[in-house]
């Protein structure tokens, strides 16, 4: 089941967001460390009513958050489409115990979904450059890998932008 999160959950959710970012270290993947994602970006998310979860056997197995806002950073991206009527994916995580279960295409069906419902053109997202797995998801998913963005409290690797046009 995915429903809106409430803010008493975020304790969880970063639990799963530290194991993730755990796991990808052990991986070789330096995506997520003590700075994002951090408490606050959740409490904003949860005010806004853009942070989701997916519950799995009475357990919450992941979050993604599906916003209308564009980040600052993503202002130099040149997009397929025009700003304005676009959903902004952040913080899609599954508890490395949930993980290749098919929670990830759930939750991303479940955007997907809900931005056609809301006659959004398109949907936008970012991932971290060295997390090939990632890549090869969204691509698997019709996305378009477009310019590259940086967020150097995370890594001095790129992050690349990507589009889906619906």
């Amino acid at each position: 089941m995915i429903r809106k999160a409430k803010l008493s959950e975020i304790e969880e959710i970063m639990s799963i967001t530290r194991a993730c970012g755990a796991n990808m270290a052990s991986n070789g993947i330096f995506q997520w460390n003590d700075f994002y994602p951090n408490r606050d970006a959740f409490v904003v998310d949860v005010a806004r009513d853009e942070l989701y979860v997916l519950s799995s056997k009475n357990n919450i197995a992941g979050c993604i958050v599906i916003s209308s806002e564009k980040d600052a950073e993503y202002n130099d991206v040149d997009w397929l489409t025009k700003d304005g009527q676009n959903y902004y994916i952040h913080r899609l995580a599954i508890h490395p115990s949930f993980q290749k279960m098919g929670h990830a295409k759930k939750l991303m069906d479940f955007a997907e979904t809900l931005a056609l419902e809301n006659n959004i053109v398109s949907v936008r997202l970012d991932t971290f450059s060295q997390n090939h797995r990632n890549q090869k998801f969204y691509k698997a998913r019709g996305y378009t890998r477009l310019g590259n963005i940086f967020f150097p409290k995370q890594s001095e690797h790129p992050f690349h932008c990507y589009e889906k046009v619906f």
